[in-house]
């Protein structure tokens, strides 16, 4: 919501309320069973649909994505994202979040999907962008709840991830011994379209399995 050419709902939508919005669209598609794969911000809607919607799901894969709370750095980082749209800069914003997402080895090769993200983040309305940011900023930890889920889980990660450092993933790896855990060893954040082959083989074969 707020995003694309859906309506901006309430100041801050929150974690749970997206995870609704997502198991609603799959009640009225009538799927009633299925495996959810979150990233980056998916992976935290994710996390709330495996606490509301449990029992609807066969498997999570959280992409790109962590369990845990922003720390106050990347909340201030947030902050100042929000400060940046209120003041009429999100071309600033859209100039600088792209890059980020690919491994720097990755960016000439992926110029033509930077350009379409650069473009994506300017079409976005700001208030729903805002309300995304606040979102993210206000979502509660989820970690315990995924160490004790009996839904299997996978963690996949980008060894050149911007966003997520090699020290934050494996130390949530390490926290989650009863997870499947990958590697993209060529990608950063954006690991489906930087290792889109790897990433949708680990995928499939995870789901197939469970």
């Amino acid at each position: 919501p707020g995003h694309g050419v859906s309506t901006v709902v309430g100041e801050v939508p929150s974690m749970e309320f997206l995870a609704r919005c997502v198991a609603d669209a799959m009640s009225a598609l009538g799927i009633e069973r299925y495996s959810v794969v979150g990233h980056s911000m998916g992976g935290y809607v994710a996390l709330a649909m495996c606490e509301a919607y449990g029992d609807r799901l066969d498997s999570i894969t959280l992409l790109s994505s962590t369990t845990m709370p922003d720390s106050e750095e990347k909340c201030d980082r947030r902050r100042r994202e929000i400060e940046l749209i209120k003041a009429g800069k999100k071309n600033t914003m859209a100039r600088l979040v792209p890059h980020a997402g690919f491994a720097p080895h990755n960016a000439r090769r992926f110029a033509d999907y930077i350009a379409d993200l650069e473009e994506l983040i300017l079409i976005t309305e700001d208030e729903g962008v805002i309300a995304i940011l606040g979102g993210m900023i206000e979502r509660k930890d989820r970690d315990e709840l995924l160490r004790n889920t009996p839904i299997p889980h996978m963690l996949i990660f980008g060894r050149h991830d911007y966003y997520i450092s090699n020290e934050v993933a494996e130390e949530l790896a390490a926290k989650h011994p009863e997870a499947e855990v990958v590697w993209l060893e060529e990608s950063g954040h954006m690991g489906f379209l930087e290792e889109p082959e790897r990433c949708a083989e680990v995928l499939l074969g995870f789901v197939k399995g469970n």
